[in-house]
């Protein structure tokens, strides 16, 4: 028995002549709907199986419609790329202009110090030539030194430079502790034992700046250090002026160009023979 079907064609004319308008095709809904026309005039198909391919393509044709365009999402990645890379040249001429500044500041920090030091005496001036020396630290070569190292070792001179002394001690040693072969390792290991020189940890003051003169004994702060240590000694009482004395002593047989064994031929003056 055949199945008698409804011609596709007309009901598309029948639908226009009610009113509800002419539905527009894309190329893939037309060939499909021509094939199944080709299908139902064999009677190989029923309406409904018609019906449901003609849904299929519409789902299809609308998907492919409601798709991102991937050339209006390239050229909006692209914009965006384009002002990020506009701000990253904003902020980098906003850390250049910064770092002039900063570069002004210590300068002229260093100014008023050597101007206080000379109407100070020797000693405010020994302290400001080592703080002036600090700073020319960074005006060496910095070959071979990472980023990453550079800044540890600034945050602990930062906190030398603001005399909180606890945590310049901390961030030396845990500078020294990541970076052993450092070639600013003595000064940090300078630094940290003047740390404890300033806050009344004079034992340990002691051992600190030997150990920059033991395991740094051709460092730029080996002379300063072993001085350092003979002061330290000083300060702990009369008990200990014989083997400051001795200090001294190594300062001028060890460094006798330095600036400071013109400082320990003085100390041993003041200390007399003992």
């Amino acid at each position: 028995m055949k199945v008698r079907v409804a011609d596709p064609g007309k009901r598309a004319m029948n639908k226009g002549k009610s009113g509800q308008g002419v539905r527009w095709i894309g190329p893939l809904h037309a060939l499909l709907i021509g094939f199944s026309c080709l299908l139902v005039g064999q009677g190989c198909v029923t309406q409904g199986d018609f019906r449901k391919l003609e849904e299929r393509v519409l789902d299809d044709d609308q998907r492919s419609k409601d798709r991102p365009n991937p050339f209006k999402q390239i050229a909006q990645l692209s914009a965006q790329v384009d002002a990020l890379r506009g701000e990253q040249a904003k902020l980098a001429g906003q850390l250049e202009v910064a770092e002039k500044k900063a570069d002004q500041a210590l300068k002229e920090a260093r100014r008023a110090r050597r101007q206080l030091a000379a109407q100070s005496g020797e000693a405010a001036a020994s302290d400001a030539a080592a703080e002036e020396a600090a700073e020319e630290e960074f005006s060496t070569d910095d070959a071979g030194v990472t980023s990453e190292e550079l800044a540890a070792y600034q945050k602990a001179l930062e906190a030398w430079r603001g005399d909180d002394h606890k945590l310049c001690i901390d961030r030396f040693r845990k500078f020294l502790q990541t970076y052993p072969a450092s070639p600013h390792a003595d000064d940090g290991a300078y630094w940290m034992a003047d740390c404890h020189f300033k806050q009344g940890d004079y034992r340990v003051a002691v051992l600190r700046f030997n150990d920059v003169v033991r395991v740094y004994p051709t460092g730029n702060k080996a002379a300063d250090a072993l001085f350092r240590q003979g002061e330290s000694l000083l300060k702990l009482g009369p008990g200990f002026h014989d083997a400051a004395r001795t200090v001294f002593e190594q300062v001028i047989k060890d460094y006798p160009d330095s600036a400071r064994a013109k400082q320990a031929q003085k100390q041993l003056s003041a200390l007399g023979t003992g």
